[in-house]
């Protein structure tokens, strides 16, 4: 019998085959944990002890224990009606738990785990959701301290980033029309689970964005190119491809048959995929498997031509909340060449992080007429949250007029509307290196990036920082590049 874990579930809701690899395939074909998978783990750790010292004075720790020990304590802790317990074990026929809490409530207790991120999807406002990778977990604890009689209701709770306890309440509808809970999801995802650790289902690989930090990338990549899979296909993804692949199963089939065949009126014969959908994805399967195929205006389009351009990059340490990095390249037509311009946060510290912002809106601000590229809505929204933590800084006026359509371009919303590529995505990496682009470091990566930081914090090695500001710069002008790719495709 398989045991279920928490990262387990965790795992399942990632990319069910992940949890297929980790069981059957040899382990030879793992890739190198990254420096900052690793970060993630020792940052997590070290989050978890100052959170408990933070948020009680009176618990018992177990973690420090073997997991048999663990276990009993964690037990005897219960019947003993302890407050709070920290480290504990708890298990029950294949189902093994171990939350970060434990909090009694009422003739019970709760299970709550530390993460070292946002405890919702979107932060923590009015707007946030539970996120069900965290969910699972919570309900999988929750599922083995009802087992156990000693469940306080199905709910759980996680303490953040932001030291905010959000409460998950597992039993809760997720909206007015999705009658589905949480509880649902994790029920649902045990028995899937449960058929893939007993060999009763074989799960594909797929390509999409999660995959970039997973030790099974190279291995799976290689095998969709192998497969044909239809991930490959921009945007198409593995609940389409799973919708699709009983009539359509490669890329190359895909690409021959004709779309109007699987329409009928208004509707396609895959769940979730519409006819425009449908007859996209085919032009893109078609353009993968057209040698030579080069990319193409779908619709016209009009890119403004002025005197200055910038190329605007930022950088964030999730772990810290903290933006390190502003990124600008800088091009002024009728003087060769461009230049880069950086404002950098130094110390993680607020004050390190405000002087930098103000900054940057200073400069961006004193740039009357230029166009501002960027790549994606991330900028906007990561400066509407710094104006809000800063507003001495400027205004939440100026912030939306600094990102208003007369002034900036999102150079991602232009390429997904007015262009194809023979591509698997159209991310700026992929885009820029189909062109041609070469970055100058080895690994160019936004989360290689954060662990240079974080070193760089650490050590203070100024050749750390040297590679982040050449990673951003490099950023900045693949943005470039691919702007007069685009301007060159409507020629």
């Amino acid at each position: 019998m398989s045991v279920i874990t928490a990262s387990i579930l965790y795992s399942y809701i990632q990319c069910p085959h992940r949890v297929w690899m980790d069981a059957f395939e040899n382990t030879e074909k793992r890739d190198r944990v990254s420096a900052f998978v690793e970060l993630l783990w020792k940052r997590g750790v070290i989050f978890e002890q100052e959170t408990v010292r933070g948020i009680a004075d009176a618990f018992v720790d177990f973690s420090s224990l073997t997991d048999d020990q663990r276990e009993i304590q964690t037990i005897a802790a219960m019947r003993a009606g302890a407050p709070l317990i920290l480290g504990g074990r708890i298990s029950h026929g294949d189902l093994l738990g171990e939350p970060d809490l434990l909090r009694r409530e009422g003739a019970g207790y709760v299970a709550g785990d530390i993460k070292s991120g946002a405890g919702e999807e979107g932060g923590n406002d009015d707007d946030g959701r539970p996120k069900r990778h965290y969910a699972v977990q919570l309900a999988l604890y929750t599922d083995i301290l009802e087992r156990l009689g000693v469940s306080f209701g199905r709910r759980g709770f996680v303490w953040d980033v932001h030291g905010e306890e959000v409460l998950y309440d597992l039993s809760a509808a997720l909206g007015v029309r999705n009658p589905q809970t949480l509880w649902n999801i994790y029920e649902q995802s045990l028995v899937e689970v449960r058929t893939i650790l007993d060999g009763r289902t074989n799960t594909l690989p797929a390509a999409v964005s999660v995959c970039k930090l997973c030790h099974w990338y190279s291995a799976c990549r290689q095998t969709i190119t192998e497969i044909d899979d239809l991930t490959m296909v921009a945007e198409l993804g593995r609940t389409r491809r799973d919708a699709m692949i009983g009539e359509i199963r490669t890329v190359t089939e895909l690409a021959e048959a004709s779309p109007e065949a699987f329409i009928q009126g208004s509707r396609s014969r895959f769940r979730g995929v519409g006819p425009d959908m449908l007859r996209k994805f085919h032009e893109r399967a078609r353009l993968l498997k057209t040698e030579g195929a080069k990319p193409y205006l779908k619709a016209p389009v009009r890119l403004p031509v002025v005197d200055r351009e910038l190329f605007f990059d930022i950088e964030v340490d999730p772990l810290r909340d903290h933006v390190y990095l502003h990124g600008i390249v800088v091009r002024d037509r009728g003087i060769p060449g461009d230049r880069f311009v950086s404002f950098v946060a130094e110390s993680p510290s607020r004050e390190s992080e405000r002087q930098a912002f103000g900054k940057a809106i200073q400069f961006l601000r004193g740039s009357a007429g230029a166009i501002l590229y960027v790549y994606s809505a991330y900028e906007r929204t990561t400066y509407r949250k710094l104006q809000q933590r800063y507003p001495e800084v400027c205004s939440a006026d100026d912030v939306e007029a600094l990102f208003a359509q007369d002034w900036t371009v999102d150079l991602y919303a232009v390429v997904r509307s007015f262009t194809e590529w023979p591509t698997w995505d159209q991310s700026i990496k992929t885009l820029a290196k189909y062109l041609g682009f070469k970055w100058r470091d080895a690994t160019p990566s936004g989360a290689e990036s954060i662990e240079w930081y974080d070193r760089f914090v650490r050590t203070g090695d100024r050749a750390l920082l040297q590679r982040i500001l050449e990673y951003n710069e490099d950023d900045c002008r693949a943005m470039l590049v691919l702007l007069e790719a685009v301007r060159s495709i409507g020629e």
